[in-house]
């Protein structure tokens, strides 16, 4: 499968390149072509470049379209992996960390966390929350992959739920490895 997008994306590479080879030898062309002595300013003179200059305008166009539509092949869908929250002491699975945090408050189960200021000031408008959360239980939660719909592709098929990382250290890092 990554073979074949990264062989699409070569091609569209070469693609673009001989596109602007191929301009840009048309544009050399014509600055090299000796310019004409300079002819007196009819209505025909003017009407003649006119639509020499509507044409290369419409040829750019052109060439940005080709070069959108290349993009268009290169780019990949993303998967939405959304990922759910499972509490392993009451077992609700929550659809979102943020959701997690903002339900348990609300509920006051983080009573003595907020008593001991984790949260900060107001911990109902602390948009990193779940972060504290985690940090104060690590324990507590793990992430489970919510079931992908039928359109998107599966890539864990393991289906086993993973385990949050521990955050013991300082600023959520390990100490192991120093």
């Amino acid at each position: 499968m990554k073979n074949k997008a990264t062989t699409k994306t070569k091609e569209a590479r070469t693609e673009v390149a001989e596109i602007g080879a191929i301009k840009t030898k048309e544009a050399e062309a014509q600055a090299s072509a000796k310019p004409e002595a300079k002819k007196p300013l009819t209505l025909a003179n003017l009407q003649k470049e006119l639509e020499t200059l509507k044409q290369a305008v419409q040829d750019h166009t052109q060439l940005i379209a080709d070069l959108q539509s290349m993009l268009a092949l290169k780019r990949k869908p993303t998967l939405n992996s959304k990922v759910q929250i499972k509490d392993k002491q009451t077992g609700k699975v929550y659809p979102s960390k943020n959701n997690c945090y903002q339900s348990l408050l609300r509920i006051g189960e983080l009573k003595e966390l907020v008593e001991k200021g984790i949260f900060g000031l107001n911990p109902e408008k602390n948009n990193f929350g779940w972060f504290a959360l985690v940090r104060a239980w690590p324990d507590r939660f793990e992430e489970v992959k919510a079931e992908p719909t039928a359109d998107q592709e599966r890539e864990d098929d393991s289906g086993k739920p993973t385990q949050l990382p521990s955050n013991k250290g300082s600023r959520g890092g390990s100490k192991e490895g120093l």
